[in-house]
C-alpha cells in the first residue's frame, strides 16, 4: 500500500484521537459549567449537530476545492472550536464552550471522508485494503486518546481540562502539516468535469442503497449499544474503572481487525462480510440479554467492535463502487449525512433509553435492525450468485 494511504490513516488516528480525548471530558465540562443540570449535555449534543450539518458541505467543498482543500479547512475549524473552548474555559463561560464544540463537530464532519479520499490515492483493485488501513488508524487512537486525556490536564494550572483542549488544537496542527504532503488527485475543473446525475438517479443504482443502510445500521447499533453499556455497567455495580476497560477491549475490537478485513473482504466479497457483521451484532445482543457479568459486557462489546469493523468497511466499499465519478460528490454527501445523522440521533437516545427501558430491552429493541440488514443482504447476494451461476 502507498505512503499516502498511510499518511491518510495517519490523519485518521488524530482525528479518533481527538475524539476519544473530547469524549472523555466533555460530559465532564458540562457538569462543572453548565448553570443547570439539565444543560450538562449540551455541549456535546451541539458537537454532534455541527457534525451532522458539515456533512453535505463538506463532500460539496472537497468536489469543488479537491481533498487538501477540504481537509484543510475542516482542520482550520477545528483549530478554531479548540481554541474557542479553551479561552471559554479559562474564563468558564459556558455558552462559548458550546459554540467551541460546535466548531469541533463540523471539523469532525470533514475528517469523516478520509476513508473515501483513501480509495482516491491507491489503485482500484486495492480500494477495500485501502478503506482497511484508514480505518486502522484507531487502534493508535485507542491508545493515545484516554492517556492524553489525563496526561494533558497537567499542561494548565487553571483546571477545568484546558489542557485537553490545548492537546486538541495540537493535533488538529499535525495533521494540517501531514496533509500538505499527500499527493491527492488534482480536482477536475468544473467547467470540463462531466454534469452530476440528479439525486434520484443517482440513490436508485444497483447496491447505493443497500450499502448506505448497512453503514446506517451498523454505526447506529454500534453507537447506541457502546454509549449505554456504562450506564448498563455502573447500573450493574462495576465501578468506572472496569466500564472504562470494557470500552477500551471494544475500541480495539473496532479497528485492530482493520488490518486484515480488507483482505478479507477481497477474498470473500463485500456482501458476505457485512452478513458476517450482522451476524456478529446478533451474537452479541444474545450475549447481553444472557448476563451481565464482566465477561459478558467484555465479551459482547469485543464482538460489537469487531461486527462493525466488517460491515462499516464493507459497505464503505461497496458503496464506493455504486456511484460515477461525477457524482462522488453528491453521492458521498447524501451517505454521510444519514450515516451521521444516525450517530447524532443515538447518542442522544442512548442513555435515555437504557434508563426508561432498561439494558435488555434496548438489546431487543436494535436487534429487528440487524435482521433486516441480514436479510436484504442474504437475498441480494442469494440473487447476484444466481445471475452469475
Amino acid at each position: 500500500m502507498n505512503r499516502n494511504v498511510w499518511l491518510l490513516s495517519l490523519c485518521q488516528a488524530l482525528l479518533m484521537t481527538g475524539n476519544i480525548l473530547l469524549i472523555s471530558v466533555i460530559g465532564l465540562v458540562g457538569k462543572k459549567l453548565a448553570p443547570d443540570q439539565s444543560m450538562i449535555t449540551l455541549p456535546v449534543a451541539v458537537q454532534f449537530l455541527g457534525l451532522m450539518a458539515a456533512t453535505i458541505p463538506a463532500s460539496l467543498i472537497m468536489g469543488r476545492l479537491g481533498r487538501r482543500k477540504g481537509f484543510s479547512i475542516g482542520n482550520l475549524v477545528g483549530i478554531t472550536g479548540a481554541s474557542v473552548a479553551t479561552y471559554s474555559l479559562s474564563n468558564e463561560m459556558f455558552g462559548l464552550f458550546c459554540v467551541g464544540t460546535l466548531l469541533l463537530g463540523v471539523g469532525i464532519g470533514f475528517g469523516t471522508l478520509y476513508r473515501f479520499a483513501a480509495i482516491e490515492v491507491c489503485e482500484e483493485h486495492a480500494r477495500h485494503q485501502a478503506i482497511s488501513i484508514s480505518m486502522a488508524g484507531g487502534v493508535l487512537a485507542a491508545m493515545l486518546g484516554p492517556n492524553l486525556a489525563i496526561y494533558s490536564q497537567q499542561w494548565s494550572p487553571d483546571g477545568l481540562y484546558v489542557g485537553g483542549f490545548m492537546a486538541l488544537i495540537v493535533l488538529n496542527i499535525i495533521a494540517l502539516i501531514l496533509l500538505q504532503t499527500i499527493n491527492f488527485p488534482e480536482p477536475v475543473k468544473h467547467q470540463d468535469a462531466p454534469k452530476a446525475d440528479k439525486l434520484a438517479e443517482i440513490i436508485s443504482a444497483p447496491n447505493f442503497m443497500l450499502a448506505v443502510c448497512a453503514a446506517m445500521v451498523s454505526y447506529a447499533v454500534m453507537n447506541i449499544l457502546m454509549t449505554a453499556t456504562p450506564l448498563a455497567m455502573i447500573g450493574c455495580g462495576f465501578d468506572f474503572e472496569k466500564a472504562a476497560g470494557v470500552i477500551e477491549w471494544h475500541v480495539l475490537g473496532m479497528f485492530v481487525p482493520a488490518f486484515f478485513t480488507g483482505k478479507l473482504i477481497q477474498r470473500f466479497g463485500p456482501r458476505q462480510m457485512i452478513l458476517l457483521g450482522g451476524l456478529l451484532f446478533v451474537v452479541c445482543i444474545g450475549i447481553n440479554i444472557h448476563g451481565q457479568s464482566i465477561w459478558h459486557f467484555t465479551l459482547a462489546l469485543i464482538l460489537l467492535g469487531v461486527g462493525w469493523n466488517f460491515m462499516f468497511i464493507a459497505a464503505t466499499g461497496l458503496f464506493s463502487q455504486s456511484y460515477a465519478a461525477q457524482n462522488k460528490a453528491k453521492a458521498q454527501a447524501f451517505n454521510e449525512f444519514f450515516v451521521f445523522s444516525c450517530v447524532t440521533v443515538t447518542a442522544l437516545l442512548s442513555g435515555w433509553l437504557e434508563s426508561t427501558v432498561g439494558w435488555e430491552a434496548m438489546n431487543l429493541y436494535v436487534l429487528p435492525f440487524v435482521i433486516a440488514i441480514i436479510v436484504m443482504f442474504g437475498v441480494n447476494t442469494y440473487r447476484a450468485n444466481k445471475v452469475v451461476a
